[in-house]
């Protein structure tokens, strides 16, 4: 026999090693996803904000800080989407 078995230690962690780097494409697919999730969470909230504006708008008693609270929500989601869509361009560059 030319070759030298390596220790069963060795090999183990040889292995999981190998597994590790694997599984590395599919880790990065599911954090996308994830990622997509969220996106998709904050559109949601978004539409239903503006709806809710609208409606506030639209109603015979006109409430005033009602209606800036549910601006100031939207604003801050609408912030948040931004921030989630550059940081999700950073770490999955289209390519």
């Amino acid at each position: 026999m030319s070759f030298k078995i390596k220790p069963f230690a060795e090999l183990v962690a040889m292995s999981k090693e190998a597994l590790d780097t694997a599984l590395i494409p599919l880790r990065v697919r599911a954090a996308k996803a994830k990622a997509d999730g969220e996106i998709i969470k904050l559109e949601e909230k978004m539409i239903s904000l503006e709806a809710q504006i609208n409606t506030a708008c639209a109603s015979k008693e006109l409430d005033f800080a009602y209606i800036t609270k549910l601006i100031d929500e939207y604003e801050l989601v609408e912030r948040r989407l931004g921030q989630i869509n550059k940081l999700v361009a950073s770490m999955f560059p289209a390519g």
